[in-house]
């Protein structure tokens, strides 16, 4: 055969074999490009939430055990291993006030990303609007547009003419909201305490955001996977627990949050009867099950805590109280060094106003890349410490409102802490 019809040929055959529309558009992916930019080990890395402190020695030993039981090394219940349903049942049925069925209104899944890819696929059609609330985890926007619906962006605006800023002076502007609900709003996503900015919603807000969903009668979509991430003087409030919203809401929530065991990758979602059977359908034609012995391992941390709530010991208030003491040294380094922290209320995530450093990256090649990622790439090369670029989690329209903002993780080591420390207070000698 001549080359070149053999080779228009089997271009034409690989010219079928191209993208999904449903997946147009979303190869670009925060977690492939830095982590591929700061492999130097040398890189202190500040940037992914990756714990390096370690797990509760009790849950390890769980996991230990229960590979050594041959049964629990085999397939379990496809949308939740019996021990772990009950488990979450009972300690969340506390906190919500109510019987939560835990075979008919608890699903395990693959993390929590597989709570919100088995939400989106159940609940979310075609022709739908989504609102989301900037900034967004990354995976919400591709998720949305993977189930066919439309994403509708609405941005915390900040509070200006404070000195010290925090979680609480980022808002959601009540009309401005109100203007983004219509006939096709299916759900709005909420993430409290939220990710990157570590704000916990109020019950007066959740109250607003509440009546406009049962106004329009549209889901909630609740990521609450830092929940128990809650920093003195704040508390975290189910909007699933106010007056019309269980009916309606799909709460989420995560194994490895809740123990900083994120490589485990159990997740939840919990939620009335009537919701949670749509997201049996798309678990059990995908994903189907997760491993059985971190399930097990997983319920056993849960029931010993469930027992130790309201007492100091109990992980899941003394993790907060730890990571409170890490949140507050990284600030005062930052403010120390004339950046402006934002104070999480809640999560391990700090954002950081980088403007008064005034650092020229003009000579920087992408004329179009936003200046926090040039910012990021530009101190992984020259100062040795990785961060995220916070215009990752917001779309377009909102870019020049976040470009000057990193986000620094601080769920780290003291080492880790003092290696950073280093960096920042020798910043203009490095």
């Amino acid at each position: 055969m001549n080359c070149y019809f053999w080779f228009v040929r089997q271009s034409t055959r690989m010219s079928r074999h191209t993208n999904t529309k449903r997946i147009e558009g979303l190869n670009k992916n925060l977690w492939e490009i830095l982590p591929s930019i700061a492999l130097d080990q040398s890189v202190v890395n500040l940037g992914r939430g990756k714990p390096d402190i370690p797990p509760p020695s009790y849950i390890k030993e769980a996991l230990a055990k229960a590979a050594s039981v041959d049964i629990l090394n085999q397939s379990t219940r496809g949308f939740g291993h019996p021990l772990l349903v009950k488990a979450l049942s009972q300690v969340y049925g506390k906190i919500c006030g109510r019987q939560i069925n835990p075979f008919k209104e608890i699903m395990v899944t693959v993390g929590a990303y597989g709570s919100l890819f088995s939400t989106m696929q159940g609940l979310v059609d075609e022709g739908d609007e989504v609102i989301i609330v900037e900034p967004f985890f990354d995976c919400y926007l591709p998720m949305v547009k993977m189930a066919g619906a439309k994403p509708v962006l609405i941005p915390l605006r900040v509070k200006c003419g404070k000195k010290t800023l925090t979680g609480a002076d980022w808002f959601l502007d009540p009309n401005e909201l109100a203007s983004k609900f219509s006939s096709k709003t299916k759900a709005i996503i909420l993430n409290t305490p939220n990710n990157p900015i570590g704000k916990v919603f109020t019950r007066e807000e959740l109250q607003m955001i509440a009546d406009l969903c049962i106004k329009h009668d549209t889901l909630c979509i609740s990521d609450e996977v830092y929940e128990w991430l809650v920093y003195k003087g704040h508390q975290h409030i189910k909007i699933a627990t106010l007056p019309g919203m269980w009916a309606r809401t799909i709460t989420i929530g995560s194994g490895g949050k809740t123990f900083t065991i994120t490589g485990w990758k159990l997740g939840w979602s919990i939620g009335p009867e009537h919701l949670i059977k749509q997201l049996h359908i798309v678990m059990q034609n995908s994903m189907y099950t997760s491993p059985t012995p971190l399930q097990e391992a997983l319920a056993q941390g849960l029931l010993h805590n469930f027992e130790l709530m309201d007492r100091p010991e109990c992980y899941f208030t003394s993790l907060a109280e730890e990571l409170e003491t890490k949140r507050d040294r990284l600030a005062a380094i930052l403010q120390e060094v004339g950046m402006t922290p934002i104070i999480p209320e809640g999560g391990y995530f700090m954002l950081v106003d980088v403007t008064s450093l005034n650092q020229d990256l003009s000579h920087m090649a992408d004329d179009d890349e936003a200046y926090d990622w040039k910012f990021v790439r530009w101190m992984i090369k020259e100062k040795k410490l990785a961060a995220i670029p916070v215009t990752a989690f917001v779309g377009d329209d909102s870019k020049k409102q976040f470009e000057k903002y990193i986000c620094f993780c601080f769920i780290k080591q003291d080492g880790t802490l003092d290696a950073a420390e280093h960096i920042l207070k020798n910043w203009n000698q490095i």
